[in-house]
């Protein structure tokens, strides 16, 4: 059945390939319109996912999981803002005029059949979708059987759209199947998927990376770290590091790892404890486990951390934290244990600032920013189809620009060589 549909996919990308940038915006408005139309649908496809799941997953996750009004209409204007964006397709990247008289030109074009292998965030389908239309790809959705029945309503009610503008209806798919196997059909599909794209946890990406023949793009996990240094604004600091870790903390871009000068420790960390943990467990908010190395446990009382600790993305409210002897023992400890997502600097020193901003190889380093900004759309793209925490082709958010490549174009007058 997987591959039947990818059968139909491969069909439609030089149809969706060939769409103007009017046609193409105009499909999005209509994707956008029948979502909000469909709203019903889609909440009460969404109740049921969490119903089924609402014992198997924890709260954090169940809020990764759950829609509401907002959040449809969240990704309807989510959509509309995909196209006020400029076509990325058909750009003249360079352009070269050989002696001869031909002219060479380097194009942007589409990618082809963009599969999407996804966990439990039903947005990511809408957003998705409009990424792939904007930029002339068909797409193929895979959603994890956790938000399969919100997944499977959201596409309907896309290629609703898709058909009152006139365009295939199969430039966007959904897999039905939710088994390992149809993740495994779509990363050997060889043919007939362009571009895999795995996003979500740890075990859905190594299985990607390990798997795939085709072409894969690593995306999404995220151990980002906030780097406190001696000459910080200490209030600034503990703003930065509570938005970085509680605002939503079950996201890739949420803060992992607080790291803390020497310098600045004994009066820091306890300002953290009463900030994470006292004034939360007050309000009747989920307090922050802290997970304490053996320098941070000198300061302030919290759990004993473990080696495994630093390591982790524990996408819930979970902070490991280290003490360090300066700025180059942050980059350090950063080099070691990232996976090259956001790592933040809260310093007033800009020659600090300069030196982990140029030293650390993530795909977006902060200096007196929160870590979760890094997204799509707070990047301008409209919205994202993942972070890629690779370098080959793409890095950090990917938008429509990254889900084109280009080929080159030679016009002449009869030119043998």
């Amino acid at each position: 059945m997987t591959i039947e549909m990818l059968r139909r996919a491969a069909s439609a990308k030089t149809a969706v390939s060939m769409l103007t940038a009017d046609q193409k915006k105009a499909a999005l408005r209509a994707m956008a319109n029948a979502l909000r139309e469909e709203k019903q649908a889609i909440l009460s496809a969404n109740a049921q996912d969490i119903d089924k799941n609402r014992a198997a997953i924890g709260e954090v996750m169940l809020d990764r999981l759950r829609l509401n009004d907002a959040r449809v209409e969240g990704m309807a204007k989510g959509i509309e803002d995909v196209a006020q964006l400029d076509d990325p397709v058909g750009r003249v990247l360079s352009c070269y005029r050989h002696p001869n008289g031909m002219t060479i030109q380097k194009v942007s074009v589409p990618i082809g059949v963009v599969a999407i292998i996804y966990e439990s965030r039903p947005n990511v389908t809408s957003d998705a979708a409009a990424l792939a239309l904007m930029s002339g790809n068909v797409c193929v959705l895979r959603a994890g059987k956790e938000a399969h029945a919100s997944a499977a309503a959201i596409v309907s009610a896309l290629r609703k759209g898709l058909s009152r503008a006139g365009v295939v209806e199969d430039a966007v798919n959904l897999v039905e199947d939710t088994s390992r196997q149809s993740a495994t059909e779509l990363m050997t599909a060889v043919g007939l998927v362009d571009l895999l794209i795995p996003r979500g946890g740890g075990g859905l990406i190594k299985a990607c990376v390990d798997n795939a023949k085709v072409p894969c793009i690593q995306t999404g996990m995220g151990i980002c770290h906030v780097y406190v240094d001696r000459a910080a604004d200490l209030d600034m600091a503990l703003s930065i590091l509570t938005n970085a870790k509680t605002s939503r903390p079950s996201v890739c871009n949420a803060c992992e790892v607080c790291l803390v000068h020497r310098d600045v420790a004994a009066r820091f960390l306890p300002m953290v404890r009463q900030a994470l943990v006292e004034q939360r467990k007050a309000a009747g908010l989920v307090p922050v486990e802290l997970r304490l190395s053996g320098r941070a446990m000198q300061y302030v009382e919290g759990t004993p951390a473990e080696a495994k600790d630093f390591d982790t993305e524990f996408l819930d409210y979970i902070l490991a934290v280290e003490v360090v002897d300066d700025v180059q023992g942050a980059i350090a400890h950063i080099a070691e244990h990232s996976t090259h997502h956001s790592e933040a600097i809260v310093t007033e020193d800009q020659r600090t600032a300069d030196l982990f901003l140029a030293a650390v190889d993530s795909t977006s380093v902060y200096h007196n920013v929160s870590t979760r900004f890094t997204d799509g759309g707070e990047f301008g793209l409209g919205c994202e189809m993942g972070i890629s925490t690779q370098k080959l082709h793409a890095r950090g958010p990917m938008g429509i620009g990254e889900l084109t490549t280009y080929k080159y174009i030679i016009k002449g007058s009869g030119q043998v060589r």
